[in-house]
C-alpha cells in the first residue's frame, strides 16, 4: 500500500482480531474459484465531535441484503457487524478510515455448489485519500463512456455488492486507464447511462439534477442516496430516470457519487468539455452540504454519523495490545 494507503495493525475475522498479516484464505476457497463473495465500503471521518462513521446502518444494511440474495447464512447479526465495525477503528486506533466488510465462501468444497463452504466474514480497515486523485473534488476528472455494458438484468444482480460484478468494472476501469482516462462510464443494456465501475452518475441540466434509475442495472448506492436527500432539502429538483449516453455531452455539470469517490466532478467525457470544464455551481453547493455534514461543520440532520465509541463494544482497558 501507498502511504495514503497505511493498514491497520489488526483484522477482524469471525468475531475476533487476528493481525493484519494473518488474514489469509486458501487458494482452493470457494471465493477464489468462483468469485463469491458480497462487500462493502465505509468511510470513518475524523469530524469536530470525534470520528464518526458515516452511513454505518445503511452500509452493513446492503452488505446484509447481498448476503441474503446470494443465499450466504450470515454467522453475525446487524447489530454485531456495527459494533465490529466500531470496535476495528478503534482498536487499530485510526481517527479517519476506509472500513471493507467482507463476506466469502471459504475453503470447505470442490465445485460450482457453494452450500457446503464456510461462510468466512471479515472486516478490514486502512487510510484512504481521495479515490480518483488528489484534486479531483475540486477540479474534476477526464472520463470516457466504456465500450464494455454494465451487467444484464437477471443475470447478475446488481443491487447486490458482489465481488463477481467487479470483473465488469474492472474491464470498465482498465480500459479507461490504458486510454488516458480517470474513470469509465457504462451505459445499461439498454444504450443508457448506468454507471461507472465504482461509482454513480448524476447530471445537471437546466438545474435540475438526474441519475440513473435501479433498472439501469445501477447498484443502489449510499452517497447517491445522500446526494438525492441534500438536493430535495435544498429544494433542487432530482429526476431518477433513464439518461440516454448524448446528455453527458450536453450536460452543465456532471459528478460521480461512491464511498470512495465522495462527489467527484467530471470535467470532460470522451474528450468532450462538460460545462465550463470545472466543478460547477450546484456540484460545488452539493459537495459543500455533503463534506460540512461529514466534518460537523453543518448539523446531520439526517442522522448520518455514528460516533465510533457510541456503538463499539470494547472498553479501553480490553483494546489489543
Amino acid at each position: 500500500m501507498s502511504a495514503e494507503q497505511e493498514h491497520g495493525q489488526f483484522v477482524w475475522h469471525n468475531g475476533s482480531f487476528i493481525p493484519w498479516a494473518d488474514a489469509r484464505i486458501h487458494v482452493m476457497s470457494h471465493v477464489v474459484n468462483y468469485g463469491s463473495s458480497v462487500f462493502e465500503g465505509i468511510r470513518c471521518y475524523r469530524t469536530s465531535k470525534g470520528s464518526a462513521i458515516f452511513r454505518l446502518d445503511a452500509h452493513i444494511e446492503r452488505l446484509v441484503n447481498s448476503a441474503h440474495i446470494y443465499r450466504m447464512q450470515l454467522p453475525y447479526s446487524y447489530d454485531d457487524l456495527c459494533a465490529a465495525c466500531c470496535d476495528l477503528v478503534l482498536a487499530d486506533g485510526f481517527d479517519e478510515c476506509y472500513l471493507r466488510p467482507l463476506v466469502l465462501r471459504g475453503y470447505g468444497t470442490f465445485g460450482v455448489d457453494p452450500f457446503p463452504a464456510p461462510i468466512e466474514v471479515y472486516i478490514c480497515a486502512w487510510k484512504w485519500g481521495k479515490y480518483l486523485g488528489a484534486g479531483a473534488c475540486e477540479q474534476g476528472v477526464d472520463v470516457c463512456v466504456s465500450s464494455w455494458t454494465r451487467i444484464a438484468p437477471n443475470t447478475l444482480p446488481s443491487m447486490a455488492k458482489a465481488g463477481a460484478n467487479y470483473m465488469n468494472s474492472q474491464l470498465i476501469k482498465m480500459e479507461a486507464k490504458i486510454n488516458g482516462y480517470a474513470e469509465g462510464i457504462a451505459l445499461d443494456p439498454e444504450g443508457y447511462i448506468s454507471e461507472g465501475s465504482g461509482e454513480n452518475v448524476f447530471l445537471i441540466k437546466d438545474d435540475t439534477v438526474m441519475t440513473p434509475p435501479l433498472y439501469s442495472t445501477i447498484l443502489p448506492g449510499i452517497t447517491r442516496d445522500s446526494v438525492i436527500k441534500i438536493c430535495q432539502r435544498l429544494g433542487i429538483q432530482v429526476l431518477e430516470r433513464a439518461i440516454p449516453r448524448e446528455m453527458l455531452y450536453i450536460a452543465d455539470e456532471v459528478f460521480f457519487t461512491g464511498t470512495a469517490a465522495e462527489i467527484t466532478p467530471i470535467r470532460s467525457v470522451d474528450k468532450v468539455t462538460v460545462g465550463g470544464g470545472r466543478r460547477g455551481p450546484t456540484t460545488e453547493l452539493i459537495q459543500k452540504e455533503f463534506f460540512g455534514v461529514l466534518s460537523g461543520e453543518n448539523e446531520d440532520l439526517f442522522g448520518w454519523l455514528t460516533p465510533v465509541e457510541s456503538k463499539s463494544s470494547l472498553q479501553a482497558e480490553s483494546q489489543p495490545a
